[in-house]
C-alpha cells in the first residue's frame, strides 16, 4: 500500500493574531501588527537567500561542465600521447580536478541548506494554499441597482418593489428622499424620559392633539416614518450592537455581516438620533463610539457613491484606506468634528425643549368653557373615558403608537373613540389627506 499524506506540516501554524504570547500590558493590535510585519520580513529574506543559494549553485554547474569538458580534453591528449607524460598536465589535470571537487561540495552544502530551510519552513494562511485554477463567473443579477443615488443599500422591501413595479419603485424613491429630510437630528429622541400630562399650547387650547388620519384611509404606500418605524422594529437589535462596537476591525467584520441592514440611510438617521441622545442625557463616551460607527457608514457609502457601485463592495478598500496613518488621523478628525456638532445641537435642542415646556399649560388649570373642543365635548372627560392603551398612547405624544392601537381595536370601537376625540379637540381630523 502507498504511504498517506503526511499531515505534520500542518502542526504548527504560525499566527499573527494569536494571543497566547501577549503580554496584557501590551497593546493587542499593535502586538499582531508587529508579529505580521516581523513575519513578513523574515520571509523576504529567506526568500532572498533561497534566490542567492539558487543562482550560486547555478553559477557553480556552469563551471562543473566546464571544468569536466577540460578534463576530457586532458584525458584524450594523454591517451594519445602516452610516451611523452607531461608534468605540467598532470598538475593542470589535478587542479581541475580538486577545484571540481570542492564545486560539487559546495553545491551539496547549499542544496541541503535549501532542503532545510523548506523543512523548517514555517506555515500560514499566505503560504499554506496556492491557486491552482481560476474562473470567471458572471452574475445574471450584476445589472440590477441594487443601491440608492446617495450610495446607500435599499432595503429589501425596495428590491421587492423594483421587480413588482415600476409605480412602486417612483412611489419608494419619493419616500426616501422624504426619510432623509424627516428624519434629522432636529427629530426628537427616540426614548422619552417621562409621560407628561395631557397638556395643550396656549394659543390653541382646543387643538390638543396631533394630526392623524383615520385606519380605515390609510394610504396603501407607506409614509418616511412608517418605513423608519418598520426598520426599527425589525433591526434595532442589529444596529445597537454595531453602536457598541469598539475595535474597527470587528466592525469591518460585523459590516460585511449585517452590509444590507447596516448600510441602509435608516441605520445612519438611527445612528443620528442616537448620538444625540446620548449627548442630552450625558453619556458623552458612549456618544463618541456612536459617532464614530455613524461616520463609518457615512464614508462608506459616500465612497460608493462616488464610485457608483453598492456600498457592500468598499468596505475592505475602505478599510484598507484606514491602515495607512493619515487617512486614519483624517478619519479621526472628521469624527471630532462631527461630534463637535452634536453637542451643538443638543444644546440647542435641550433649549427648544424647554422653551416648549415653558409655553404649554395643564389642561386643569383652563377653564372648562374653554377648553371644549369644536364638537362641545370637555377633552378632560373624555380621555379618562378612553381605554387604557390609548389613554397612554396621548399621553405619549406618539402618533405611530395611536396608530397601532387603533388598529387592534373594533373599528366601530375605533371609529366610536375616535369621533369624541375630535369633537373634544383631542386629535385634529385629518380629512384624508
Amino acid at each position: 500500500m502507498s504511504k498517506g499524506f503526511n499531515y505534520s506540516k500542518w502542526d504548527n501554524i504560525e499566527l499573527s493574531d494569536d494571543e497566547e504570547d501577549l503580554h496584557p500590558n501590551i497593546d493587542k493590535e499593535s502586538w499582531f501588527r508587529m508579529k505580521h510585519r516581523s513575519r513578513v520580513e523574515r520571509e523576504a529574506n529567506d526568500e532572498t537567500e533561497k534566490k542567492k543559494l539558487l543562482a550560486d549553485t547555478s553559477k557553480a554547474n556552469q563551471r562543473v561542465k566546464a571544468l569536466e569538458h577540460e578534463l576530457n580534453k586532458l584525458v584524450v591528449i594523454e591517451d594519445d600521447d602516452d610516451d611523452d607524460d607531461d608534468d605540467d598536465d598532470l598538475d593542470d589535470r589535478e587542479g581541475l580536478e580538486a577545484e571540481l571537487e570542492e564545486l560539487k561540495k559546495a553545491n551539496l552544502a547549499r542544496s541541503e541548506k535549501l532542503e532545510a530551510m523548506e523543512k523548517n519552513k514555517k506555515w500560514n494562511a499566505d503560504n499554506m494554499c496556492q491557486v491552482t485554477e481560476e474562473r470567471t463567473i458572471i452574475n445574471s443579477k450584476a445589472a440590477e441597482t441594487n443601491f440608492t443615488p446617495t450610495g446607500y443599500a435599499k432595503s429589501k422591501d425596495e428590491k421587492t418593489a423594483t421587480k413588482a413595479s415600476p409605480v412602486a419603485v417612483a412611489s419608494r424613491d419619493t419616500t426616501s428622499t422624504t426619510t432623509a429630510k424627516s428624519t434629522n437630528a432636529n427629530d426628537k429622541p427616540k426614548q422619552q424620559v417621562e409621560k407628561k400630562k395631557v397638556t395643550a399650547p396656549k394659543a390653541s387650547p382646543t387643538a390638543v392633539g396631533p394630526k392623524v388620519q383615520e385606519p380605515s384611509s390609510r394610504s396603501p404606500s407607506s409614509s418616511s416614518m412608517d418605513t423608519y418605524h418598520e426598520f426599527t422594529v425589525k433591526y434595532a437589535d442589529i444596529v445597537e450592537e454595531f453602536m457598541h462596537i469598539q475595535s474597527l476591525d470587528r466592525s469591518k467584520d460585523f459590516l460585511m455581516k449585517q452590509g444590507d441592514i447596516l448600510l441602509q440611510e435608516n441605520t445612519s438617521n438611527y445612528l443620528l438620533l442616537a448620538s444625540l441622545e446620548d449627548e442630552m442625557n450625558g453619556y458623552r463616551s458612549k456618544m463618541k463610539l456612536t459617532c464614530r460607527q455613524s461616520q463609518l457608514i457615512s464614508n462608506i457609502t459616500e465612497l460608493a457613491k462616488s464610485m457608483q457601485t453598492h456600498p457592500g463592495n468598499v468596505i475592505i478598500p475602505f478599510f484598507q484606506k484606514l491602515e495607512q496613518p493619515t487617512v486614519l488621523q483624517g478619519f479621526h478628525d472628521g469624527v471630532d468634528a462631527f461630534c463637535q456638532k452634536i453637542i451643538k445641537r443638543s444644546i440647542t435642542k435641550r433649549a427648544e425643549m424647554d422653551e416648549q415646556e415653558q409655553e404649554k399649560v395643564d389642561l386643569q388649570d383652563v377653564p372648562k368653557e374653554q377648553r371644549l373642543g369644536p364638537g362641545g365635548l370637555d377633552p378632560l372627560e373624555v380621555i379618562e373615558t378612553l381605554p387604557v392603551e390609548l389613554q397612554e398612547a396621548f399621553e405619549s405624544r406618539d402618533v405611530e403608537e395611536l396608530k397601532k392601537v387603533l388598529m387592534a381595536m373594533d373599528p366601530a370601537d375605533a371609529g366610536r373613540h375616535m369621533k369624541r376625540c375630535i369633537d373634544s379637540g383631542l386629535w385634529v381630523d385629518g380629512g384624508g389627506d
